[in-house]
């Protein structure tokens, strides 16, 4: 019996601490996954500094040209692994055209996909094309050699990479949607960034005396996650580790328990 309750206990143990780390493990859309599709935005820009902001969960469209650049700007956190995906709208007649999809961080460095159709071409006369790209999982903190992806501003330039001189400039429509899973502390390293990747700089406000001394940040994208950055220490790896400590423990009690026996020998030695 008294094995049974600690074997009990331990069960019980396990699955109220493994609730939290399961739940956060959770495949999600996105980190604004309820964004109202009405308030998405409806242009993109033409630059980097010029980027469209998007919120991920929402779609956002544009107008454009063949041969223009189109670019739009996301926020990713560590821990998330972003899935960008777009649908160009092509005009009732053209010849065969190839589309591609790049995204960028925060330090404009292109980053690779891990899986997906960045690069597709569209047959003469097709109505649309799509393209996808799913990068690699955000990390929180990196070496200043390698080229992972850190967290803060992303990225997304669409373009025409291939087409004939007289389908240049034909009106198209492009619809961009990104969404995000939550990798959990699979992906967790031992480390986080003092800010993310957001691109801005510092000016210097004189439009009086008083105010000579005074300075504001001029942030050029201003787009975060809806919980904020949460590039810290605390991943569900934590409750895992306690977990299994706690499991550990619970086995050398039982171990014990098992092998110490639960009476006095049967005969006992002379003059005890």
């Amino acid at each position: 019996m008294r094995i049974t309750r600690v074997l009990s206990a331990a069960l019980l143990t396990l699955g109220l601490a493994a609730g939290p780390a399961v739940a956060d493990s959770t495949p999600t859309a996105s980190s604004s996954s309820s964004s109202d599709d009405s308030k998405a935005p409806t242009q993109a820009g033409t630059s980097f500094r010029t980027a469209t902001e998007l919120d991920q969960g929402q779609r956002a469209t544009a107008n454009g040209s063949t041969g223009d650049y189109l670019y739009w700007s996301f926020p990713a956190d560590a821990g998330q692994r972003p899935n960008v995906r777009a649908t160009v709208k092509l005009p009732g007649t053209h010849t065969a055209e190839t589309w591609q999809i790049d995204v960028y961080d925060g330090l404009r460095r292109r980053q690779s996909c891990q899986y997906g159709s960045q690069t597709r071409t569209a047959a003469e006369g097709a109505a649309s094309v799509e393209l996808a790209c799913v990068l690699r999982t955000v990390r929180a903190w990196s070496e200043p050699w390698a080229n992972d992806p850190l967290p803060g501003t992303y990225y997304i330039r669409l373009t025409v990479a291939n087409l004939g001189s007289a389908d240049l400039g034909k009106p198209v429509n492009a619809e961009v949607r990104v969404d995000s899973k939550d990798m959990g502390g699979a992906a967790a390293v031992d480390g986080s960034l003092a800010k993310p990747l957001v691109p801005g700089i510092a000016v210097t406000s004189a439009s009086s005396d008083e105010d000579k001394d005074s300075a504001k940040s001029a942030v050029l994208s201003s787009i975060e996650p809806d919980d904020g950055w949460s590039s810290g220490w605390w991943t569900d790896r934590w409750v895992w580790t306690a977990v299994g400590g706690l499991l550990a423990a619970l086995a050398g009690i039982g171990g014990y328990a098992l092998t110490r026996g639960t009476g006095r020998p049967s005969r006992v030695p002379p003059g005890v």
